[in-house]
């Protein structure tokens, strides 16, 4: 069975990382609640600039700031697609959306959607 991914990687200021954690668990609470198999979000402690391309040179990375990659896993597109929806007009979470009480820059962010093509699980 695969499995459908929302992936999203943010640029976030370490001195608004504690606002992040905190804006990045409502979200993650708020997708699994409504049917979102997994939510998981990290941030980065060794992403490298590369020659051509990279995760810091594409969010334009700034002194200051560390990289947060989130990916949501669901059943398949259209359950993504339902839970996306009901997330977005959920009253609660509007106070996030507004650009200005966002801690990180959301026009440096970036995301896509992502059927899976090879899962491979091992034993924990």
């Amino acid at each position: 069975m695969s499995h459908y991914y929302d992936v999203i990687v943010i640029p976030v200021p370490r001195a608004n990382l504690d606002t992040y954690k905190r804006m990045s668990a409502e979200w993650g609470n708020a997708h699994v609640s409504r049917g979102a198999l997994y939510y998981s979000d990290s941030i980065s402690d060794d992403a490298q600039p590369g020659k051509v391309t990279s995760f810091p040179q594409a969010v334009q990375l700034k002194d200051g700031e560390v990289i947060a990659v989130a990916w949501v896993v669901y059943r398949n597109k259209s359950d993504r697609d339902r839970i996306s929806k009901a997330v977005m007009e959920d009253p609660e979470l509007k106070h996030s959306m507004d650009p200005s009480k966002m801690p990180f820059d959301g026009k440096r962010m970036f995301w896509g959607g992502f059927e899976s093509i090879t899962e491979v699980a091992g034993g924990r």
